[in-house]
């Protein structure tokens, strides 16, 4: 159940987590709503399939950023 804040004002959104530099993801202050931005740059909520593809998207961002700076 939403909190009364967010049902009168709408979430507000804090950046919870860095995927790569344009996928975040998001948590409401006040209710815990998780979103994350889609391949379009809109904000979806953010599902156990989301989550498991911003896990790998991270792990293989990583990598690629490691590999660049060792060269």
């Amino acid at each position: 159940m939403k909190s009364v804040h967010c049902t009168i004002y709408g979430h507000d959104y804090v950046l919870s987590k860095d995927v790569t530099e344009h996928v975040k993801e998001y948590t409401c202050k006040h209710c815990q709503h998780q979103v994350t931005t889609s391949s379009n740059g809109q904000l979806t909520i953010l599902n156990d399939k989301r989550k498991e593809i911003n896990n790998t998207l991270q792990r293989m961002y990583r990598v690629k950023k490691e590999r660049k700076l060792a060269f």
